[in-house]
């Protein structure tokens, strides 16, 4: 799990380009969103891209429970352990 964590950590910051962010700056509980990384909506649509063609899984855009599973760097691993299974 902590390999999915730092992988995750790694498709974030290359994917959105952050370029002063390294992965022990992203804290595994930190929201991602607004608050915490201070992703905006544009970032999600890009994230959610890459995790799809990385993981091949499925993400619905308007469910409210993909919100949820976007909320953390614990939630999202979570989301791709289950979805890949």
């Amino acid at each position: 799990m902590n390999e999915l964590k730092e992988a995750l950590k790694q498709l974030i910051i290359e994917t959105l380009d952050l370029e002063d962010i390294e992965s022990s700056d992203i804290k595994d509980d930190e929201a991602l969103f607004i608050d915490g990384l201070g992703l905006d909506s544009i970032d999600a649509l890009e994230l959610g891209l890459a995790i799809k063609k990385v993981y091949n899984v499925k993400i619905d855009a308007n469910s409210e429970e993909t919100k949820q599973h976007f909320s953390s760097i614990n939630a999202l691993c979570e989301f791709v352990n289950k979805a890949k299974k």
